[in-house]
């Protein structure tokens, strides 16, 4: 009987060859579900281990990194931006998840060590014992057996086959007869249990493993497993406009979020937690800049009252209108179509519009939820309209399409009376 193992150990490319083979390796590993979403963790991978080939490992230090690979200026403060760091962070998780379900053992493995921005290259070598002709076992205590190697054959010399078969010495293959007949047993019994399992309570597991129409919507974000950026917009009071309150600026120390906001935060938060996220971190619109926004994918929360909402939103099909036209969401493919709120009633007695949108955005070259209402009652009923697996499959129904991987708009009609939000419709839809 032979036997083989794989060690593995740190290995260093000394050939061209060697060379385009680690280059090969990173190429799959970019190509991966793990990777190809993202910007920030392909440019950092692939950077140190570039830098690494060339010899250049004594450069990848924090800073370096920070001006090189993700723009930053080269005084900008490391303490205060963590860019590096975190990034990665993820490219070390990923890694080990990418590794962890290839499902075959790769010529050459890419790591990057706790610690250290400077990646390591590991080489599987699968060694041959002796061949499987000499291959024979020899008693220690009880059952323990020894792997016989060329050198006891010579020391036991001619009699070596009448030692290996005397009273009390157990000879390999009996051992492994033995062995054979345990696992077939235990292999036996498994199946029995795995039968019961699937008869009495199997429905159950495929009922709790069945993919929702919501899992698809929040597919992009959970499976990028980073922490998602919830931006949210600030209000200030203003009596004298329709809604009572207006935006607040950058020059604003202490803006407030309505309550439907609030609502809003907490629905979301509590949905990514429950979908195995990587959690959130919440944001003001107004001090949020773009180097934030490309670093996370991002949850925009608020229409008018959140810039990057508007500014975002604005080459898509279904997106805000700019102020000061009339407050509505406009349909750029039909200039007379629009929905807005009617001003003839109290803010607190006119139905609301929301947009819906699930994109891959250019500008931030990642996932951009937003979930924006005209007023603060169509920002909580889409955060309500995301968060439920019933509103979620009228969507899909809507679509009649899958929808998981694709760009997705939605237009909301809410009913508000006495301020309070009810149940959100679908007037509009668009895929692509």
């Amino acid at each position: 009987m032979s036997r083989s193992s794989a060690i593995r150990d740190s290995w260093h490319p000394q050939t061209r060859q060697d060379r385009e083979a680690v280059l090969a390796e990173l190429r799959e590993v970019l190509a991966s579900a793990h990777f190809c979403n993202s910007k920030r963790y392909p440019a950092l991978l692939e950077y140190i281990v570039e830098k690494t080939l060339d010899g250049e490992s004594d450069l990848l230090k924090e800073r370096t990194l920070g001006v090189e690979v993700f723009d930053r200026p080269a005084s900008y403060d490391t303490n205060a931006d963590t860019v590096v760091r975190y990034t990665a962070g993820e490219v070390r998780k990923r890694l080990s998840l990418y590794y962890h379900e290839l499902g075959r053992r790769p010529a050459i493995q890419i790591s990057l060590p706790p610690g250290s921005y400077v990646p390591e290259f590991l080489h599987a070598d699968e060694l041959d014992d002796a061949p499987a002709s000499l291959a024979q076992t020899l008693p220690l205590q009880g059952d323990a057996v020894l792997h016989d190697p060329v050198g006891l054959r010579r020391e036991l010399g001619p009699t070596w086959r009448g030692s290996l078969t005397a009273p009390g010495v157990r000879v390999g293959r009996e051992i492994e007869a033995e062995r054979a007949t345990g696992r077939r047993w235990l292999l036996g019994l498994a199946v029995l249990l795995a039968v019961a399992l699937l008869a009495g309570g199997g429905w159950k597991y495929r009922e709790a493993h069945t993919r929702t129409a919501l899992d698809d919507f929040w597919a992009p974000i959970v499976h990028d497993q980073s922490v998602a950026m919830m931006c949210t917009g600030g209000s200030v009071f203003a009596q004298n406009n329709f809604s009572g309150v207006a935006t607040a600026g950058k020059d604003i120390d202490y803006p407030f979020v309505s309550m439907q906001s609030a609502s809003a935060i907490a629905q979301l938060s509590g949905l990514l937690a429950r979908s195995g996220g990587a959690g959130t971190e919440l944001q003001s619109a107004a001090t949020t800049p773009l180097t934030e926004l490309r670093e996370h994918p991002v949850i925009l929360l608020g229409g008018y009252n959140n810039q990057w909402t508007l500014r975002l939103l604005q080459p898509l099909r279904f997106h805000f209108s700019p102020e000061p036209v009339a407050s509505s969401i406009v349909d750029g493919t039909q200039p007379g179509v629009h929905w807005e709120r009617d001003h003839s009633l109290p803010y607190s007695s006119a139905d609301d519009y929301a947009l819906v949108a699930r994109y891959r955005d250019p500008t931030t070259d990642g996932w951009v939820i937003a979930l924006a209402g005209v007023g603060r009652n169509g920002t909580e009923a889409a955060a309500q309209f995301v968060s439920s697996p019933h509103y979620m499959q009228m969507l899909r129904d809507r679509i009649g399409s899958d929808y998981a991987n694709r760009n997705v708009e939605a237009v909301l009609k809410v009913s508000v009376i006495e301020g309070k939000t009810g149940a959100p419709s679908i007037q509009a839809v668009y895929l692509w």
